[in-house]
């Protein structure tokens, strides 16, 4: 097999491991303290807050604008509602703006 198969393969492995490993770990409580709770709940944002922050602040006004527009909508909307309005209105920028 070639190495890109190989390299796919591991970072299956490694993924799978992560996600099984925090499931076992967590299975052995009766109760999950309130604030771990908290943490993992806050987990996802973090997680899409690190995927987007970093290229729209490499890129131009338009990634800015969306980032923009994102943080107030995401004081009145839910996150996937936000989420896409801002995929809409950055390939409606990227594909209608000069």
């Amino acid at each position: 097999m070639s190495t890109t198969i190989w390299i796919i393969l591991a970072g299956a492995l490694c993924t799978y491991l992560t996600r099984i490993g925090g499931h076992l770990v967590l299975s052995r409580f009766s109760h999950v303290h309130y604030r771990v709770e908290a943490a993992l709940n806050a987990v996802p944002a973090a997680v899409l807050t690190a995927i987007v922050a970093a290229p729209a602040s490499d890129h131009g006004w338009r990634e800015l604008l969306v980032l923009a527009v994102c943080i107030v909508l995401s004081l009145r909307l839910s996150m996937m509602t936000m989420f896409f309005a801002g995929v809409a209105l950055l390939i409606a920028l990227r594909h209608f703006t000069v």
